[in-house]
């Protein structure tokens, strides 16, 4: 039976952990999706962030707004939105721990999937995965070494150290590189000449020792009927 896979990826951590490690945050989520689902049944993968105030960082609002319409176009991929409010000039996060760790538990408790795949270091997700553990469901934590907790690396049933080889090709550059490379591909394709084979002339009979070869295309006599026309003119 084909192992059953769900993913939850805690975004804010995620972004901070790609600018830490890897100094950019481009990443191309369905090519992020298939390398952590190594060939299993996904069953889906969820995202889960907090909305930008639109008065208070009216251009984080925006670029949010294009970077959410791709993960809205990626199949089997669900977004999910928290709140969040201001401590002075602190933006902080409200209910997205508790989202994540909900859905790991209602949908082990469904029985959608056979192993949880977590995308976070955040040591507050631990009890969760062993609540799921104790469901019989098993429990894969993606994270990079140094934004890992210590908790969360002793509940897993496996642990992927993120490193930034990890990323060759997953970037949306991967990818917009890779298009252009079939575009020009396909360009060529359509410049190359078509090569014809030519056909060969045909040569005219020639006449050997006084005799006209062409005697040899000749259809042969030539029978006329009694009733044709000719034979009474």
């Amino acid at each position: 039976m084909t192992e059953r896979v769900a993913i939850f990826m805690d975004g804010s951590n995620l972004y901070h952990a790609l600018e830490e490690n890897c100094g950019r945050m481009d990443l191309e989520f369905q090519e992020f999706i298939n390398a952590l689902t190594a060939g299993r049944y996904l069953h889906r993968a969820y995202y889960y962030n907090i909305l930008q105030d639109p008065e208070r960082r009216g251009h984080a609002f925006q670029e949010q707004g294009k970077f959410l319409a791709t993960l809205y176009n990626t199949p089997y991929l669900e977004v999910r939105l928290g709140t969040s409010k201001y401590r002075g000039d602190m933006l902080v996060e409200k209910g997205i721990d508790i989202m994540i760790a909900t859905d790991i538990l209602l949908f082990a408790w469904r029985d959608l999937y056979d192993s949880a795949i977590l995308v976070s270091g955040d040591g507050d997700f631990a009890y969760a995965l062993q609540a799921v553990k104790n469901f019989g469901k098993h429990t894969e934590v993606v994270s990079f070494a140094g934004n890992l907790s210590y908790e969360l690396s002793q509940t897993a049933d496996v642990l992927t150290l993120l490193e930034k080889d990890f990323f060759k090709g997953l970037w949306v550059s991967d990818r917009n590189a890779r298009k252009s490379s079939n575009e020009s591909n396909i360009r060529n394709n359509r410049r190359r000449k078509r090569t014809v084979t030519p056909i060969p002339k045909q040569t005219a009979p020639r006449v050997e020792n006084g005799r006209d070869s062409s005697k040899q295309y000749s259809p042969g006599p030539i029978f006329l009927r009694e009733e044709d026309p000719l034979l009474h003119e």
